[in-house]
């Protein structure tokens, strides 16, 4: 196919209204403002409601958001299967081997089986998590 020969479908394409330019073309004068008011005069923002106490004002405000907490990021005991037996897993490793993230607090949680003995060092661990890690010979340590 020829992209030289490609034109956009019939009635898709408009000519631009020019507005101002005089009373024989149609839109001229008030330049499609109508007569008189504020809008005539200049521009106002879409959401200004004429003076009225705006909807984002009248809204009561909840909850805080605190910006630097950093939230935890989990990983599963099935998940620490991809390691070999007597390594120590830290969060530096845990990244290597994608599963986190970035960098920040991490919490071991108990889903799924372990079956390698690891020591593990972690800034948290479930209660499920901490007993299958040492059910399958393995260590925990918190940061």
């Amino acid at each position: 196919m020829d992209l030289s020969i490609l034109k956009p479908p019939p009635g898709t394409i408009h000519r631009r209204k020019r507005v101002g330019r005089g009373p024989g073309s149609g839109h001229g004068k008030t330049s499609t403002r109508g007569h008189k008011g504020q809008k005539a005069h200049s521009k106002v923002a879409l959401w200004f409601e004429g003076g009225q106490m705006p909807l984002t004002r009248r809204v009561p405000k909840r909850g805080f958001t605190h910006l630097s907490k950093q939230k935890n990021q989990t990983v599963n005991v099935e998940d620490l299967n991809v390691f070999k037996e007597g390594d120590v897993v830290t969060p530096e490793t845990l990244k290597e081997e994608g599963l986190v993230k970035r960098k920040g607090r991490i919490k071991i949680l108990g889903r799924g089986k372990l079956s390698v003995p690891l020591r593990m060092r972690a800034h948290g661990f479930s209660r499920e998590a901490q007993r299958k890690i040492e059910e399958a010979g393995g260590k925990i340590e918190l940061i």
